[in-house]
C-alpha cells in the first residue's frame, strides 16, 4: 500500500517539528497564518515554531483533539465577512494530524469537509502524519492512505514515532513550494547524509513493514485498554489507536510512577490528572504480562 504515495514523495526530513515549520512557512504567504485546534501539535508542543518563521497559529476549538468542520467553516466565513479581515492574518492552511494529540481519528466525512472549506477559500490542507500508521492500522479507521493523499495538499509519513531513527517523508501532492530543496537548507534543514533517511524509509516501504508494525502497536494498545478496563482505572476518553489517556488522583499518579512510565497530560481536577499511556511498534507481549502484575499489585481492581 505504501508504494502508492512514492511517486509525489518530495523528500525525507529528520524530525516532526522540523517538518511542520518548513512545510507551513513554505507554503504560506507572509500575511498568512494557518488554522489548528487550541490542542493541535503546532498550537502546543512545537514551542512557538511556526510563529518563529513568521506565521501565527490562528487556533479553534478542540473537540477531542479535533476540528468541528461546522465550526471551521464559520471560522473562515466570519474572517472574509469582517470589513477590516484586510487588516488581520488570512487563514492560509488548515493544520490537522492523524491520529490527532488525543488519539482520536478523523473520519471520512470530516476530512472531505475541510477539504471542501479549503477548495472554497483557497487554502492548503495539510495533514500531519507523525503518528499515521497507528492511525491507518486502528480497527475503527475508515481512512486509506489513498483518501490522505487524495484530500490534502500535503502530508507526511512519520518513520521517527513508528521505529525509524529519525525521519519523516514529506508528500506534496498537488504542486510542490517553489525551489523547496533551498527553503529547507534555509531552515538549516538539509542532512549532508540524507540518504540515510531514504534507506529507513525504503526498508519501512517494503513488503508491508510499515503497516505490519502499526498494526502491532494497536493490537498491543487494545490489550492495555483491556487491562486497564479490568482494574476499573477510570478512561478521559476512548481512543482508537496506541495512545490511552486515563483519570489517576495525583497520589496514584506518583505510586504507578515507581514501577512503569506515564506521561502527565493535562490536570484533570485539583486532586486528579490525565496521564498518558503509550504503545509502539517495540511493545512486546512481555511487557503487558509485566504490566499486569503491575496492576495486580497496584490494587485497583
Amino acid at each position: 500500500m505504501l508504494p502508492y504515495v512514492t511517486k509525489y514523495l518530495e523528500t525525507f526530513l529528520s524530525g516532526g517539528t522540523q517538518t511542520n515549520q518548513i512545510v507551513i512557512n513554505s507554503m504560506l504567504q507572509s500575511y498568512e497564518g494557518v488554522v489548528a485546534t487550541e490542542t493541535g501539535h503546532v498550537s502546543v508542543h512545537e514551542a512557538g515554531a511556526i510563529e518563529f518563521s513568521g506565521h501565527k497559529v490562528l487556533t479553534i476549538p478542540s473537540h477531542l483533539g479535533k476540528i468541528d468542520v461546522a465550526e471551521l467553516s464559520q471560522y473562515v466565513e466570519n474572517f472574509y465577512n469582517d470589513g477590516n479581515h484586510e487588516n488581520m492574518v488570512f487563514p492560509g492552511m488548515v493544520y490537522i494530524s492523524q491520529p490527532t494529540e488525543y488519539g482520536t481519528l478523523y473520519t471520512l466525512d470530516e476530512l472531505t469537509g475541510i477539504r471542501e472549506i479549503c477548495d472554497k477559500h483557497q487554502m492548503h490542507f495539510f495533514i500531519d502524519g507523525a503518528r499515521l500508521g497507528y492511525g491507518l492500522a486502528s480497527r475503527d479507521a475508515d481512512v486509506t492512505l489513498q483518501d490522505i493523499a487524495r484530500l490534502s495538499d500535503v502530508f507526511y509519513i512519520g518513520g521517527t514515532k513508528i521505529g525509524a531513527l529519525i525521519g519523516e517523508a514529506v508528500v506534496f501532492t498537488k504542486q510542490t513550494p517553489s525551489h523547496f530543496v533551498t527553503r529547507i537548507k534555509q531552515h538549516g534543514a538539509l542532512l549532508a547524509k540524507g540518504r540515510l533517511l531514504g534507506i529507513q524509509f525504503s526498508e519501512l516501504f517494503t513488503n508491508d513493514l510499515y503497516m505490519s508494525i502499526s498494526r502491532h502497536a494497536i493490537d498491543m494498545a487494545e490489550q492495555v485498554k483491556e487491562l486497564l478496563h479490568e482494574y476499573n482505572f477510570k478512561f478521559y476518553l476512548e481512543s482508537p489507536t496506541n495512545q490511552l489517556f486515563v483519570i489517576l488522583h495525583n497520589d496514584d499518579v506518583k505510586r504507578l510512577s515507581e514501577h512503569v512510565r506515564v506521561g502527565f497530560w493535562e490536570s484533570y481536577d485539583a486532586d486528579h490528572t490525565v496521564v498518558r499511556f503509550a504503545t509502539s511498534w517495540s511493545t512486546t507481549q512481555a511487557h503487558i504480562d509485566e504490566f499486569r502484575i503491575i496492576l495486580g499489585d497496584f490494587g485497583n481492581k
